[in-house]
């Protein structure tokens, strides 16, 4: 196939902006197929780079947003293994900068990833990561927006808003754009998720054994184990999912979304999951060394405080000490985790 005519320019620009129909999308698909090695491809671009150079593309196009947005995917894909071809790709021809051809570009990255990743169903074709200790705000194809906390990753494949689907491991907050002809999915370990537009926290880290989700407002159909006909989610309520059994109670949404604020809180909570989650917060590790630890609940909001800061205030409110054991280097020279030992006085 080549690029004869304006028509196939624009099935290109509808395919990146998800209007296009099924055969025009298949054609889209085509003619991106080929990469580098599709010499109309080159010679587009070779053409329009020679327009902008000489001063002749439209000067009214701001084309920051569209460069960002490639900027952005070459980050979200630094830490798979075939992200150097890729990068190269992009990184190359991200600078001609004349509009049609910037989000052209950009779905060229996409499918080339999708190629050397999705066809050897090793996951899916776009991944946003949080490191330990960080938390990385986010922003999907169809507007839905959200937040992964530390350690955690959410994948999903192009094009994405007429299946709007993610893998989540980890935790994440998502306020989920409205589409009712596309239900938003989302795969968390043991559970399967329904939405709309609905605004909620979904914690699912595969070294924990239970997967929670707190909704603040909308519905979720939540699926998993026994319950394969759903179970309606409301607002204000938190849903825990625990060997292989259901627990349902009210609760307090901003609790469980402080973390997208930066704030560490704790409300009543006993100190098995006060040590999860200053685990999870500084990345460290915690060790609790009296089972009678856990006859203590705390309530405390904590925001840009330091490790010590925190554990120094557990310490006035309750008979704990703790000692702190810095990182290391280990022998194949990876810094180990901090570890903090929980006594009781």
């Amino acid at each position: 196939m080549t690029l004869k005519n304006k028509g196939e320019r624009e099935i290109l620009s509808g395919y990146l902006n998800n209007s296009t129909g099924e055969a025009e999308s298949d054609e889209a698909i085509a003619i991106m197929a080929a990469g580098e090695s599709n010499q109309d491809l080159r010679r587009m671009l070779e053409e329009d780079w020679n327009t902008f150079a000489h001063g002749e593309a439209d000067q009214g196009v701001n084309l920051s947003p569209l460069l960002d947005r490639i900027h952005h995917q070459i980050r979200l894909n630094e830490h798979y293994e075939v992200r150097k071809p890729v990068v190269r790709f992009m990184t190359l021809y991200s600078k001609i900068a004349a509009a049609i051809m910037i989000p052209l570009l950009a779905g060229t990255g996409f499918l080339l990833l999708r190629d050397r990743t999705g066809t050897e169903g090793i996951r899916p074709a776009t991944s946003i990561y949080a490191p330990a200790g960080s938390r990385v705000s986010f922003v999907l194809p169809d507007g839905t927006e959200g937040m992964l906390n530390s350690g955690s990753t959410i994948a999903y494949s192009m094009p994405f808003s007429k299946k709007r689907s993610v893998v989540l491991t980890g935790e994440a907050w998502f306020e989920v754009a409205p589409d009712p002809k596309h239900p938003f999915t989302i795969d968390a370990g043991d559970l399967d998720l329904s939405v709309l537009g609905t605004t909620f926290n979904v914690s699912a880290y595969p070294e924990e054994d239970y997967t929670e989700i707190v909704l603040e407002s909308g519905k979720v159909l939540v699926s998993c184990g026994n319950y394969k006909d759903g179970m309606v989610m409301s607002p204000s309520e938190r849903l825990v999912y625990e060997n292989g059994k259901v627990t349902r109670s009210t609760a307090d949404p901003s609790k469980y979304s402080s973390w997208t604020t930066g704030k560490l809180v704790f409300r009543g909570d006993g100190m098995s999951e006060v040590a999860r989650r200053i685990e999870r917060w500084y990345n460290v590790k915690v060790e609790l060394m009296d089972e009678d630890l856990e006859k203590y609940s705390f309530r405390a909001t904590f925001e840009d405080d330091s490790l010590e800061e925190v554990l120094k205030f557990l310490g006035m409110t309750s008979p704990i000490r703790y000692e702190i054991t810095p990182r290391q280097i280990a022998g194949d020279s990876i810094y180990t985790k901090s570890i903090i030992k929980i006594y009781l006085k």
